[in-house]
């Protein structure tokens, strides 16, 4: 049976697809799996073994630029060694500077490697890994910053999802004027501008509306902050950090608020749950504004640009789509047309087809 390695690390948008790719693969082959500390958190131990191996990001503080480099070399040493411990026949990886060491020790050992690009921009290393492997995971054929003499490496699939998402119950709701419920994700990145902006947002609105929220928190010391702030206002309200069962409550809600990686926006386009997306200004290569302008260009939701929004132009725009329903059930319909053919089935024959094949 092939040994197959995924390595993921980081953030959720790495460390998510990767457990999916997982469940994929680990009926037909030997699947290992390794990450960082900060992925960790994002694997349920109970259902996942996994190795740890912790990455240097060496640009992060020019300071110890030499030191990161030295424990950057050390970490592909320590790949080298976890390849040929566990015998691996194939890379799969996720991309982030924490799957590098492994890539770099992938090629030195002469060993076939996948990458998985789920954004509308090449990631960087992914990039500098390019020429090296053998195929590319992608959503879209149209990724900004693509070398043009090495597109014939791209393997199409629909957007990756977890198991359980495919039985999740979809956005049903077809009048949103009764009762404004809304699902906020704000991941990780400018975390506490859009925590603090989105709250008073539904604030705000809830003067006027019935509301509803169910609000991601990054900072797990200010959950009691933000619900108090809820309470005191007396808005329903769930205030959450992390949490792996999410897409069981989405069909609950009847729009989202969200930044734009691409595992949220997948999730919440299959879920038919109509969004506004507010990418996050600051992400490499501005890649979650390229992702969110797929879906709408697509017409399947509303875009603010950070730069341009306030908590009462946020309002404005809730308002506008609390009023024209038409509006909302044609991006309902346009999600449903986009997705339908994403089973966990056509994806789980594409991928093991193509490892077998190589």
């Amino acid at each position: 049976m092939k040994k197959v390695l995924i390595s993921t690390g980081g953030s959720g948008g790495h460390v998510l697809p990767s457990l999916s790719l997982y469940d994929h693969l680990k009926s037909d082959f030997d699947v290992y799996l390794t990450t960082d500390k900060r992925g960790s958190n994002f694997i349920d131990k109970k259902y996942y073994n996994y190795d740890l191996l912790n990455v240097p990001n060496i640009y992060s503080q020019i300071i110890l630029f030499p030191i990161n480099i030295s424990l950057f070399v050390f970490s592909i040493f320590k790949s080298i060694n976890y390849f040929k411990k566990k015998k691996i026949d194939f890379l799969l990886s996720t991309g982030g500077y924490m799957s590098l060491p492994f890539c770099i020790a992938a090629k030195f050992l002469n060993i076939k490697i996948i990458l998985y690009e789920p954004n509308r921009v090449l990631g960087r290393s992914n990039k500098f890994i390019l020429k090296n492997c053998s195929k590319i995971l992608c959503y879209y054929e149209d990724i900004y910053n693509f070398p043009e003499d090495l597109k014939f490496k791209i393997v199409l699939i629909q957007p990756l999802l977890r198991k359980k998402v495919y039985s999740c119950q979809k956005n049903l709701s077809k009048n949103i004027k009764n009762e404004l419920r809304i699902l906020i994700l704000g991941g990780s990145q400018g975390a506490k501008f859009f925590d603090d902006l989105m709250s008073n947002v539904v604030i705000k609105l809830s003067k006027d509306i019935n509301m509803n929220v169910m609000h991601q928190i990054y900072d797990v010391s200010k959950l009691s902050y933000y619900k108090n702030k809820y309470n005191q206002a007396g808005i329903s309200n769930e205030i959450f950090n992390f949490n792996p069962n999410i897409s069981d409550k989405i069909g609950k809600f009847n729009l989202a608020i969200t930044r734009c990686g691409a595992s949220s926006l997948a999730e919440l386009t299959y879920l038919n749950l109509p969004f506004i997306g507010v990418p996050f200004p600051y992400a490499k290569d501005n890649h979650q504004y390229h992702n969110v302008k797929k879906y709408v260009d697509l017409n399947c939701c509303w875009i603010l640009e950070q730069k341009n929004i306030s908590a009462d132009i946020i309002c404005e725009l809730i308002l506008k789509i609390k009023q024209n329903i038409d509006d909302y059930e044609k991006k309902k319909h346009n999600m449903h047309k986009i997705s339908y053919q994403n089973s966990w089935n056509n994806i789980n024959k594409k991928l093991i087809d193509l490892i077998n094949e190589h």
